[in-house]
């Protein structure tokens, strides 16, 4: 059986992360991708990128409406490997810490967090304010993973596109996918 992961698409900023992610996946044979994008998600699509809408839905194996709340993946008896909100915003945040399902999205994150299942967030923000800070640290308490996109610095490549793949690499490694990760191996040697 394929290893199932939904990946939620938000209107932060950093679309580019989603769709490298999604490129990723597809690219992974044992993984089925299940993609829900709110209107936030698709209008920043708009803005940031010369992506469709249609041409990211297009690298998802299953996509949701938003408001599809019968879907499969609103129900704890659909089994699932975990959850990527990528990127994910603040009222995305504060909707999941508080148990707020009003959408597809924020109920498959509840779903994940009831049956112990990983769930991701990467949220974009700068500066976090002490509200921001509060709601990721309720869900961090109870097993949510917390990746702030932050760029890394210790390899040659400091473009945005290999910050992305690095970005993207270190969110496979927390579901125990198949990565490129370009890992430390210690200081200058003399």
């Amino acid at each position: 059986m394929k290893k199932r992961i939904i990946v939620g698409i938000t209107g932060a900023s950093g679309i580019l992360i989603a769709v490298e992610l999604l490129k990723s996946l597809k690219k992974i044979d044992e993984v089925e991708t299940h993609l829900i994008i709110t209107e936030g998600g698709e209008l920043t699509v708009r803005d940031e990128t010369n992506f469709d809408v249609y041409e990211i839905k297009r690298l998802a194996d299953v996509v949701y409406d938003i408001h599809e709340m019968d879907a499969s993946i609103a129900s704890g008896s659909f089994l699932v490997d975990g959850m990527i909100i990528v990127p994910c915003t603040m009222k995305t945040v504060a909707g999941i810490a508080a148990g707020y399902c009003e959408n597809l999205l924020l109920r498959a994150a509840d779903v994940c967090i009831k049956e112990n299942r990983k769930l991701v967030l990467v949220p974009r923000e700068m500066p976090f304010s002490k509200i921001h800070l509060r709601n990721m640290k309720e869900l961090a308490d109870i097993g949510a993973i917390i990746m702030p996109p932050v760029m890394t610095f210790y390899h040659t490549d400091f473009s945005v596109d290999a910050q992305i793949k690095h970005i993207v690499n270190k969110i496979l490694l927390q579901l125990n996918l198949p990565s490129n990760i370009i890992e430390w191996t210690g200081g200058k040697k003399s």
